[in-house]
C-alpha cells in the first residue's frame, strides 16, 4: 500500500465533512462495559443471561447481541445455516418505534420522507427514508401506519426522534412525538410462516409483504408486519407494553422456532450482505446521498408536497442524469479473492487501484457467501472509475450492469491469499443472491423483465 497517514488520507473523501477513519487497527481484543448510561431492552435476559449471546454492540443506546453461536461451534456461519435452511429468532429490541400521533401525523411524516406516504392506508407499511436539507440520509426505517392519524418509524441507529421533533418546533404540525414502549424481535428464514402459525393462527398467510396485522400472543397484544432485514422469508412481532410483555411472548415463539429447527441467532448481516441490504451507519449515513448506494428509487417526480431535502435531491438526480457526480464515490457490489471471511470485518478495509497501487476506495460490508462460494462485499469505489467503464449514468441501473472493472482489496492476512499482499475483487451485480420478497426497484425490474419477455 502508498500513502504514510495511517488514516489514509489518500483515499478521496473531499465529499464528507467527517471522513471514515481509515486506519487499520483491527480487533485490538477489548471487553464491552455493561453499566446503567447504556440501556438494557425488555429481551436482555432472554438473549444474554438464558440463550447466551456472548457479544454485542450497542445500537440506538441499547445493547444488541451480535453473536450466539460461539466460535468453537460453527459462530456466525452456523447461524447463517439456519437462517438459509430453517428459521430463527431475533432479538431486534434496538429498533425502537418512534410514535407520530394525531391529527396532522400523515402531514408531518410525508414531510419528512422523501416517499409519498398518503396513499399508505392503516395497516399498512413502507421502507422510507428521511434525508436532511443537504441530501443525507438520516434514517432508512420501515415505517408502519397502525391507524389512520398514527405512524411508527422503527428506526435504525440514529437519533430520529429528536430529528422529528426539531423540524416540529417551528412548523407546529398538531402532533405528538415520542418513543413508546414497543420492542420488536423477527422471525426470519424458509419455516418462519411455520412458525407464526404456531403462536398467532392461520390468518397469518394472509399478510402481504409489508402488510400489518393486530395478534394476540400468549395474552399480550402484538402488531406484526412481514418485513425482516435478511432477504429470507420473515416476519417482525411488535410487542406492546414492552418491558411487562417481553417474555409472555418471547417464550412461545422461541419454543416454536426451536420446535422447527431453529434458533436464536445474531441479526444476519451475512444474509442481508447477499441481498444488497444496506446497514445504517456501516454502508450509508448522514453524509451519504441517496443515488450513491442504490437509493435513487426513493426519490420520485412524481410527489408534489414538499419535502425536506427535496430541492437538493432533484438537482442531484439532475445532475447525474447529465453524467455530472454531487459525490467522489459510490456504492457498489465486489466478489473477492481469498480465505473465507466468516464475520465481521473490525476495520473498513481499503481498496486500491491494481493500475496504480493508489489507494481509491475503501470496503463496509464485506463476508462470505457459502451459496456463492465467495467473498462478497460493498464497498465505496470512486465514480469516475465506474464512469470510465460504461456509458449508463451512475444511477440505480448501475447495479444491474456486469461491468468489466477490477481493483485490489487490502485484507487482513488472515484472509489474504498471500499475507501483506492485496487480494482481486471484480464488480458484481447486486443483489447478490435474490430476496424472497424482493425491494420495490427489483421488483419493478422483475416486472419489466417479465414484460418483456411475454412481449418477445
Amino acid at each position: 500500500m502508498t500513502g504514510d497517514h495511517p488514516n489514509h488520507p489518500s483515499v478521496d473523501q473531499s465529499d464528507r465533512s467527517v471522513p471514515r477513519n481509515l486506519r487499520q487497527t483491527g480487533d485490538p481484543g477489548i471487553e464491552m462495559l455493561v453499566s446503567t448510561r447504556v440501556r438494557k431492552s425488555p429481551f436482555f435476559h432472554k438473549s444474554f443471561v438464558e440463550n447466551g449471546a456472548w457479544r454485542c454492540s450497542v445500537y440506538n443506546r441499547i445493547y444488541h447481541p451480535r453473536g450466539l453461536v460461539k466460535p468453537e461451534d460453527g459462530g456466525a456461519m452456523a447461524e447463517y445455516d439456519a437462517l438459509t435452511n430453517a428459521v430463527t429468532l431475533w432479538d431486534v429490541a434496538v429498533e425502537r418505534q418512534i410514535r407520530v400521533k394525531g391529527p396532522d401525523a400523515e402531514a408531518l411524516t410525508n414531510y419528512v420522507v422523501t416517499r409519498d406516504v398518503t396513499g399508505m392506508d392503516p395497516m399498512d407499511g413502507k421502507y422510507v427514508i428521511l434525508c436532511n436539507e443537504e441530501g443525507g440520509v438520516l434514517n432508512d426505517p420501515v415505517l408502519l401506519r397502525p391507524e389512520e392519524d398514527e405512524f411508527w418509524f422503527s428506526i435504525s441507529d440514529s437519533n430520529l426522534m429528536q430529528w422529528l421533533q426539531g423540524v416540529n418546533v417551528d412548523n407546529d404540525f398538531d402532533v405528538e412525538i415520542d418513543e413508546i414502549d414497543v420492542a420488536p424481535m423477527q422471525i426470519q428464514g424458509p419455516k418462519s410462516e411455520d412458525v407464526m402459525v404456531d403462536v398467532v393462527g392461520e390468518e397469518v398467510k394472509d399478510i402481504p409483504y409489508y402488510g400489518l396485522m393486530e395478534a394476540e400472543i400468549n395474552g399480550a397484544s402484538v402488531l406484526i408486519s412481514q418485513t425482516g432485514f435478511s432477504g429470507e422469508a420473515g416476519f417482525e412481532i411488535y410487542v406492546r407494553d414492552a418491558h411487562k410483555e417481553a417474555d409472555n411472548v418471547w417464550d412461545p415463539v422461541h419454543e416454536s422456532v426451536k420446535a422447527h429447527g431453529g434458533r436464536q441467532i445474531a441479526p444476519g448481516h451475512h444474509r442481508r450482505i447477499a441481498a444488497g441490504i444496506m446497514s445504517w451507519g456501516q454502508d450509508l449515513d448522514f453524509e451519504t446521498s441517496p443515488f450513491q448506494v442504490n437509493l435513487g428509487y426513493h426519490v420520485p417526480d412524481d410527489k408534489e408536497a414538499d419535502y425536506i431535502g427535496k430541492e437538493e435531491l432533484e438537482r442531484q438526480k439532475e445532475q447525474i442524469e447529465n453524467g455530472n457526480y454531487p459525490f467522489t464515490h459510490k456504492l457498489v457490489g465486489l466478489k473477492m479473492a481469498g480465505e473465507p471471511i466468516r464475520d465481521y470485518a473490525p476495520d473498513f478495509w481499503l481498496i486500491s487501484d491494481p493500475e496504480t497501487g493508489e489507494e481509491c476506495g475503501y470496503i463496509t460490508s464485506p463476508w462470505w457467501n457459502p451459496d456463492l462460494e465467495t467473498n462478497i462485499a460493498m464497498g465505496y469505489v470512486p465514480a469516475e472509475k465506474i464512469q470510465e467503464v460504461t456509458d449508463t449514468p451512475l444511477n440505480d441501473e448501475i447495479y444491474d450492469e456486469e461491468l468489466d472493472l477490477e481493483f485490489q482489496v487490502h485484507l487482513p492476512d488472515e484472509y489474504s491469499e498471500e499475507p501483506g499482499e492485496p487480494t482481486f475483487a471484480t464488480f458484481a451485480k447486486v443483489p447478490f443472491k435474490e430476496s424472497v420478497n424482493p425491494s420495490a426497484r427489483e421488483q419493478a425490474k422483475l416486472n419489466a423483465r417479465k414484460e418483456a419477455e411475454e412481449n418477445n
